[in-house]
């Protein structure tokens, strides 16, 4: 029996793969090394992934361009066919897709559901826009010459997506790529591969050909070496932090790859005076907390126009109060565990920083469970531009 099974029920237990995707064949790493992948909310340990390594990630490239022959020459109206059935799919298994993304990522079940539902919701939309693949035609200066505007694809694309958003994160990359009639290889984050093998196996159900999706998994370092730097490779789209987006843009420059990067934000949330407190206290409840505060787009800082900051303060500071901690898979929890340690560390880093530099601890949640993987959610007050929080993003609530 698997680890996992002993912690979640799955309707389908076949979704749970342990193995990487390559050319239609699931297997292990050459050199069989492995990573293990633990549920941040209690460290049980769920399953384990292979660790793979340059060569590796070289026959996935390589599997991804010998399906590119075939694939870039299908219908729009096929891959539109292929598309909307995976995305059924997705759907039919959105409970089953949900738990396994708590139980690796920690988020609360229903947050889990709903990002199911919008990974989902990708694939539709760019199966229908598979079908509106066209050119143009440009008025020629000279009276002997047309001149025409073909859209062709790309080629092969390396997908690398974070922990934070697991499934949604590939769906929003991979379906653009396969509606235009590109192949992909995706590198999971080595905390969360298992939303990303769940899809594989769908997609292979959907009947998209084997070699069109091809998952590698492990440690970065090798993988996004030669992601990087094979030539066959043509475009890369990640989404992660500043620092590994430049490593990217460097990376990738010998082989002139196009890029699409969504990387780090440290983003505001405003609040004037004649503004719904109510409203704005949720709203706040949403940008900054969902996902624990780790979401790319969350906001990091609140600023309050001065006539409203001590009403608005007070009543945000009752809804953290009452936040609930726990476990994703538990009744009624709002915050879910940090993805690991290195998140508690940083988030204890900034709090202290701030009190240091004369914040105020104006509200903490009142009740968290037992163990280091659980952050407290805390409002800070009187926060000044020279904090760690204020430049820096927390990725915590």
């Amino acid at each position: 029996m698997n680890a996992i099974t002993k912690i979640g029920t799955f309707d389908d237990a076949d979704l749970f793969r342990q193995q990487a995707l390559i050319g239609g064949v699931w297997r292990e790493a050459d050199t069989k090394a492995a990573v293990e992948v633990t549920n941040p909310a209690t460290l049980a340990v769920l399953g384990s992934v292979p660790d793979m390594g340059g060569d590796d990630t070289r026959a996935a490239i390589g599997a991804a361009a010998e399906a590119f022959k075939s694939w870039k020459k299908t219908t729009h109206a096929e891959r539109a066919r292929l598309l909307e059935r995976w995305h059924d799919l997705i759907r039919q298994h959105e409970q089953d897709l949900a738990l396994l993304l708590t139980l690796e990522q920690g988020k609360p079940l229903a947050e889990a559901s709903a990002e199911i539902r919008y990974g989902a919701s990708f694939v539709k939309w760019f199966a229908e826009e598979a079908r509106r693949i066209g050119g143009s035609t440009i008025p020629s200066p000279t009276a002997d010459r047309r001149i025409l505007v073909l859209k062709e694809a790309v080629g092969v694309c390396a997908i690398i997506t974070p922990w934070n958003f697991p499934n949604a994160m590939i769906t929003r990359k991979v379906a653009p790529a396969l509606a235009a009639g590109c192949t992909v290889v995706i590198k999971p984050s080595e905390f969360t591969p298992f939303s990303a093998l769940a899809l594989g196996v769908l997609a292979e159900r959907a009947g998209i050909p084997a070699g069109v999706i091809n998952i590698v998994t492990g440690m970065p370092g090798e993988i996004g070496k030669e992601l990087m730097a094979n030539e066959t490779v043509r475009k890369i789209s990640f989404t992660g932090s500043t620092r590994v987006g430049a490593l990217l843009m460097r990376g990738a420059a010998d082989s002139i790859k196009r890029l699409s990067l969504e990387l780090g934000g440290n983003a505001p949330f405003i609040v004037f005076d004649d503004a719904d407190l109510d409203n704005a206290v949720e709203g706040v409840i949403v940008s900054k907390f969902r996902n624990g505060g780790q979401t790319c787009v969350c906001a990091n800082r609140i600023l309050v126009q001065e006539g409203v900051y001590d009403a608005f303060a007070e009543k945000l500071s009752q809804r953290v109060t009452r936040m609930k901690v726990g476990a994703g898979t538990d009744e009624g929890t709002e915050i879910g565990p940090m993805i690991n340690t290195a998140a508690i560390d940083k988030i204890e880093r900034h709090i202290a920083d701030a009190k240091k530099k004369g914040a105020q601890i104006l509200a903490q949640s009142e009740a968290v469970p037992d163990g280091r993987q659980y952050a407290r959610p805390v409002v800070l007050g009187e926060a000044t531009t020279e904090m760690l929080l204020a430049s820096e993003e927390t990725f915590g609530p």
